[in-house]
């Protein structure tokens, strides 16, 4: 079996899209997962599976979310493995070990960004806003706090031109200390 993290974008912010977490379990439940755990209502669900094709995951998770709560709920799924190893090489801690985690957020890409449009985003200047991007993560550090951030998950979205999920440090840590 292999252990993966679901992450669920836009569930139960501002009263729209409620899931509650037990009921999410119960869904990973009978879709055949085991060690399923979810972290804060925010839609946050480790689970092992046999099945290892993370597009299959994807689209079944996907599937019965909208035939169960009748609405669709853009997701991401990625291996525990791929969670610790970006939590290990944020390049804010590695480089400053004096960096507030309370201002660091990795944002997960659905894609990896087509060159022009990564040029495009580094190419900008964000006072006080840090970001690095490897692969598929945007590793973020926001000392005004995210929701003063320009650089926030619907500008990286447009930039970028694909779907995005943030977390912050606070409940990737969480994360990977479940995973562990």
């Amino acid at each position: 079996m292999t252990e993966f993290l679901t992450l669920l974008r836009g569930i139960n912010v501002n009263g729209s899209k409620m899931i509650k977490m037990h009921m999410l379990k119960e869904l990973y439940a009978s879709l055949h997962f085991s060690c399923v755990k979810s972290y804060i209502q925010s839609g946050n669900i480790i689970f092992s599976s046999d099945e290892t094709n993370i597009q299959i995951l994807e689209n079944l998770i996907s599937d019965a979310i909208k035939t169960q709560f009748g609405f669709e709920v853009p997701l991401q799924i990625l291996p525990i493995k791929t969670l610790l190893e970006i939590a290990a090489n944020n390049p804010f801690l590695q480089n400053n070990p004096e960096t507030d985690p309370a201002y660091l957020h990795i944002t997960f890409l659905k894609d990896t960004p087509a060159p022009n449009e990564l040029a495009k985003l580094q190419n900008l200047d964000f006072p006080n806003e840090k970001f690095t991007i490897i692969e598929q993560t945007v590793y973020l550090y926001l000392p005004n706090g995210y929701g003063n951030a320009r650089l926030n998950n619907n500008f990286i979205e447009s930039k970028l031109k694909t779907s995005a999920t943030t977390r912050n440090w606070k409940t990737i840590s969480a994360l990977a200390s479940m995973a562990q």
